[in-house]
């Protein structure tokens, strides 16, 4: 261990009482430890040129006690209370501490210096619990019964604690010191909690202001009850700015993981084969998924259901203008009339000038002369996609993971009938209030019927 002459402590203390530099680098420029710099300062305030002198002195139980019971009063800090009795090493007086909670005041008398006689024969120790009380004065045994009745409610505090939450963290140090306070002297509480007294307060201070993000976690909350966990922080983010709610989308984010709220659809994976082009109808929509206006460019397709053991089929059409379900159709068995009804529902809806280009696979539905005259008759143009390349018609096959991770996968059917009414209200739901990010946050329908629509 370096040795420092009493001429440099000097000279660094009244450097830094001057000011101009700090502490941090007034030590870092000579070579001496930030720590030991804070305590000859201390030390210098306390007691002068004589605090930065070296002493080689040896405390007896006396004064040890009387440093530790200046301590527990005054609410002081090892260090604080080294420097007030020029007592050159602060961890000194942690170990007097622990030394007097194991033995009392018969640990704090120092120890015989040098090695014991050969000769002599040992004497047998007494039991701490015959000779401790009797020597010890009125004053120190109220003060040890003090500590260990705070101890004692302390710790019955904190296992009920951990056994509820299975952690025990500042906070919940703090409330307990705060409820116990009124019974048992803070200085003993603080001891026996571990806890600093500003970190005490500090908790304190939280406790009383509350959870400031009360309101925002009750809205996140409200958004994604109502979508059924379909949202994740994004689209919630979007939702609560839609009411004028000006929050941040990493705030949402931090927030929903606090309360364990996590979006349940799953994320969707495409596997793609390149195949030839259809003999049918071209690829015309060559993966342009947008459209200007509405019934510009449509896609469709069909999908399979299994509901214990009976399975359902929907075709629906989708409006790339807005992602909007234009019509579909249901039906427990893959025949033509199928998609021939679905047809005639979308072309129902269409207006006089309407002649959007409709996409689809190769499937043996598209390919039949009757779906082509009818496409022929409104004046449609058919577009096909490349054979087993669902990329060439990802919008519909991204409908339709939607539809089954957020709908069929979370829930449970007992009939085909009552997965149809499912579906009728989620295509309505997915039409009307599901928002998407891509239309400013609105859904299809409030995209396309917005007043001044782009």
């Amino acid at each position: 261990m370096a040795k420092h002459s009493e001429q440099l402590k000097l000279k660094l203390v009244k450097q830094y009482l001057i000011g101009g530099v700090g502490m941090r680098v007034l030590a870092r420029r000579h070579g001496v430890g930030r720590t030991v710099l804070r305590r000859w300062v201390a030390a210098y305030r306390q007691h002068g040129v004589d605090g930065l002198r070296r002493k080689h002195e040896h405390y007896d139980a006396q004064f040890r006690m009387s440093v530790l019971m200046h301590m527990w009063k005054k609410g002081l800090s090892q260090q604080q209370v080294a420097a007030v009795f020029d007592i050159r090493s602060a961890g000194c007086i942690a170990q007097w501490e622990r030394q007097y909670h194991d033995g009392g005041i018969d640990a704090l008398a120092p120890r015989p210096r040098g090695r014991p006689k050969t000769m002599t024969r040992p004497v047998p120790e007494k039991p701490a619990g015959e000779s401790a009380p009797g020597e010890r004065t009125r004053e120190q045994l109220l003060k040890e019964n003090e500590y260990l009745r705070a101890e004692a409610a302390y710790l019955k505090k904190l296992d009920a604690l951990l056994r509820a939450k299975k952690q025990g963290v500042q906070k919940e140090k703090a409330q307990i010191v705060q409820e116990l306070r009124r019974q048992h002297p803070m200085s003993a509480l603080l001891q026996v909690s571990g806890l600093a007294r500003s970190t005490f307060y500090y908790q304190l201070k939280a406790l009383g202001a509350g959870d400031r993000y009360t309101k925002i976690k009750m809205q996140i909350k409200t958004v994604y009850e109502r979508h059924k966990g379909r949202y994740g922080y994004r689209r919630i983010t979007a939702d609560m700015r839609l009411t004028g709610q000006a929050v941040n989308r990493k705030k949402v984010q931090r927030l929903m993981k606090e309360m364990g709220l996590k979006a349940l659809v799953r994320v969707k994976k495409y596997r793609s084969w390149r195949g030839d082009v259809g003999r049918v109808a071209p690829n015309l929509l060559n993966r342009e998924f947008s459209a200007q206006q509405p019934n510009e460019k449509w896609v469709t397709d069909v999908t399979e259901f299994n509901v214990l053991g009976q399975k359902l089929y929907l075709s629906p059409v989708l409006d790339l203008y807005n992602g909007e379900i234009v019509a579909y159709q249901m039906s427990e068995r893959p025949v033509f009339e199928l998609v021939s009804r679905m047809l005639r529902k979308a072309l129902a809806k269409l207006g006089d000038h309407d002649r959007p280009m409709l996409h689809s696979d190769q499937g043996w539905q598209y390919q039949m002369a009757a779906y082509r005259r009818l496409l022929a008759e409104r004046g449609l143009t058919q577009s096909m996609s490349r054979r087993a390349n669902c990329y060439d018609n990802a919008a519909m096959e991204s409908f339709f993971g939607t539809l089954k991770s957020e709908f069929f996968r979370l829930n449970r059917f007992e009939s085909i009938e009552q997965l149809k009414a499912g579906i009728r209200q989620y295509i309505h739901y997915y039409n009307h209030k599901r928002i998407k990010l891509k239309l400013n946050g609105l859904s299809p329908v409030m995209y396309r019927t917005q007043p001044n629509r782009p």
